[in-house]
């Protein structure tokens, strides 16, 4: 192949790929939608499945994370319930339950937007396991939507850790999500979270691009 050949070649992948980049006015970046969760301690991990239990990998998230072959059912008011909720791994220091403000309003409670991890005075929660119950005074949030970067995907958008971006859904909605938090961390792949009512309301499925808007 002749190197004109070549560099020519060469210049339409880079336009091809600085397109994509821009397309939507802005840097481009896969959605993964976020159903209802539960994070557990290894004592409650205990009390749900019996002592000495410990959690089994059903499959690899990022971050070190995995979604487990363990499911249990949560209890709001009114003993209404929602079953089969699947529980993260590995274990951590507080229990915590990520639902929708739709099962929220099944549930009958009132649930605060949060980000992961900040559960105080949040909403309560009874999360039942196949060999025992707890009740959790506060741990019940509504994740806030997020996007997790590397620090390489960071420094080609030209944000970092805490900032905070709109991003544009460009399709038959066209909607635009404001007050989307920016997470950096080596072990994050690019990705936006966002839970199923969020999802359902802008018609996005789980691999779909977002575009970050400035």
């Amino acid at each position: 192949m002749e190197r004109n050949q070549i560099e020519e070649i060469t210049r339409a992948v880079i336009a091809s790929l600085a397109q994509e980049t821009s397309k939507g006015n802005g840097y481009m970046v896969p959605v993964g939608v976020s159903a209802r969760h539960i994070h557990l301690t290894q004592e409650d991990v205990e009390t749900l499945f019996g002592p000495g239990y410990q959690l089994t990998k059903k499959k690899e998230l990022m971050g070190g994370q995995f979604a487990s072959n363990e499911c249990c059912t949560i209890v709001g008011l009114k003993l209404r319930a929602i079953e089969n909720v699947r529980v993260l791994g590995p274990v951590r220091k507080a229990t915590q339950v990520e639902i929708s403000q739709t099962d929220a309003r099944k549930l009958g409670i009132n649930v605060p937007v949060r980000e992961s991890g900040d559960v105080a005075e949040s909403a309560p929660i009874a999360i039942v396991g196949p060999k025992g119950a707890i009740y959790c005074k506060e741990g019940c949030i509504i994740a806030a939507r997020h996007i997790h970067m590397s620090p390489a995907d960071a420094a080609s958008c030209g944000v970092k850790d805490g900032d905070y971006v709109s991003v544009k859904v460009d399709n038959e909605r066209g909607t635009t999500f404001d007050k989307v938090k920016i997470r950096v961390d080596d072990s994050f792949t690019l990705e936006m979270h966002i839970d199923t009512d969020e999802a359902n309301a802008s018609e996005i499925s789980c691999g779909d691009k977002v575009a970050i808007i400035k």
